[in-house]
């Protein structure tokens, strides 16, 4: 039953769905300008809108459509209607989800995308492929700490070895210091496109890519800070392995994450398939037929897990379809304006800014207490948060506006964060 609807749902998701086809025609084709966003997109997001405050924490946790409410509600609806009779459509949700993901990264091929509830289980996944118990592991000390805090757990029961790449004086990585440490024995190397705490986004990834192809070294990309914020550059999608999700700028909320594998990997060749699976990997899943042979389904099918959480699929429905149908482009070269506006605002109030180029959606303000000056934010109305430098040192607080943000909000909000900054 499942599986068979992904040429068709392949198709769907290049379609602009009902709900914004006259949306996405009044803004038109060119760069985005404040005041076809407000009169476009904003009613899109009224009930999200009606919320007091400035909301500065869109790299967190992205503010959600209207839209999204309706979609759940569909969910639910095909449940309390159809009972198990739902699990057509809800199979040909995941399927869609799948596609747009693909869509949205710039991944080869859909099928390869598998649908995970975090992108930690995705990098999980990967490891229990691994052909080895005990793996050498090549991953930056600026990984997120859901997965920085994988990879210390593996290597303190023995199931891998790791080698750290620290930051280097200003705080960034270098990705000739990461490719450095790649060696014909390193079986696997984790790093981020867009790393969380700083913003700063990576160059160099065609070196790095390329080492780990002579060394025969796998390459896990943590895209979660550039999917839906960043237009990603085709080389990584030559990486092995990419995992993200829909929490933050794909407005998703939580559970809709992802694993993306190479199709090279895909094969009835390939030596990798994960100890991470159940009764949905199987190559025919509702025939319920046992053996002692473990046959499983195709190409990103193989990967998947027991019975998937279908929700997420309809909660990131909404924010894929926005983003594919204005373009990670468009919203990034609208949001390095922003930025540009921003730290401008807060340069005029004494508040010094640091822009790191190139760089993620997010920019940062210095701080010796991070979690004080978030929490005297947030009791002015301005929704922030910060995270230690990665060299040690103080912290940042990181500021994200989103194509909601107006220049007056921004404005307001730098006068805020100077007041704070400045007491």
């Amino acid at each position: 039953m499942y599986g068979r609807n992904f040429e068709m749902t392949a198709i769907q998701q290049h379609a602009c769905p009902a709900f914004l086809t006259s949306i996405i025609d009044q803004i038109g084709s060119g760069p985005l300008t404040e005041e076809r966003v407000v009169r476009s997109l904003h009613p899109l997001f009224s009930r999200v809108l009606q919320r007091e405050g400035i909301y500065l924490a869109n790299h967190s946790l992205g503010r959600p459509m209207d839209q999204a409410a309706v979609d759940v509600a569909e969910a639910m609806d095909l449940w309390y209607q159809d009972l198990d009779g739902a699990w057509g459509p809800w199979l040909e949700e995941m399927q869609a989800f799948r596609a747009r993901t693909a869509s949205i990264v710039g991944w080869p091929d859909g099928r390869a995308v598998v649908p995970k509830t975090s992108a930690g289980q995705g990098l999980r996944a990967v490891l229990n492929a691994l052909p080895t118990t005990q793996p050498n592991i090549v991953a930056t000390q600026g990984e997120f700490d859901s997965i920085d805090f994988i990879l210390r757990s593996y290597a303190a029961q023995d199931r891998a070895r790791l080698t750290w790449v620290k930051p280097g004086s200003t705080g960034l990585f270098d990705s000739a210091a990461i490719t450095k440490e790649i060696t014909d024995e390193t079986d696997i190397v984790v790093v981020s496109l867009v790393f969380y705490a700083t913003g700063q986004s990576l160059t160099g990834l065609d070196e790095i890519i390329t080492r780990a192809n002579e060394c025969g070294t796998l390459v896990v990309l943590d895209a979660y800070h550039a999917a839906g914020a960043v237009p990603i550059e085709s080389v990584a999608a030559d990486a092995d392995f990419m995992i993200g999700g829909s929490y933050k700028y794909a407005r998703g909320g939580t559970g809709a994450c992802w694993l993306a594998i190479h199709p090279r990997h895909l094969g009835a060749d390939s030596r990798l398939m994960t100890l991470d699976t159940g009764w949905f990997a199987r190559k025919d899943p509702f025939g319920f037929a046992r053996g002692e042979s473990v046959r499983r389904g195709a190409e990103g099918d193989a990967w998947l897990e027991s019975t998937p959480a279908i929700l997420p699929f309809y909660q990131a429905r909404s924010g894929q379809q926005l983003l594919l149908a204005i373009g990670v482009d468009r919203l990034a070269a609208y949001n390095d304006e922003q930025q540009a506006y921003l730290a401008t605002e807060l340069d005029r109030v004494g508040v010094p800014t640091r822009l790191i180029e190139p760089r993620g959606a997010f920019l940062l303000v210095l701080t010796e207490d991070v979690k004080r000056d978030c929490r005297r934010l947030a009791d002015v109305g301005v929704i922030a948060d910060g995270r230690p430098c990665p060299s040690g040192q103080g912290g940042y607080i990181r500021l994200c506006p989103d194509v909601l943000m107006t220049r007056a909000e921004m404005r307001s909000a730098a006068e805020q964060i100077g007041d704070v900054i400045r007491s």
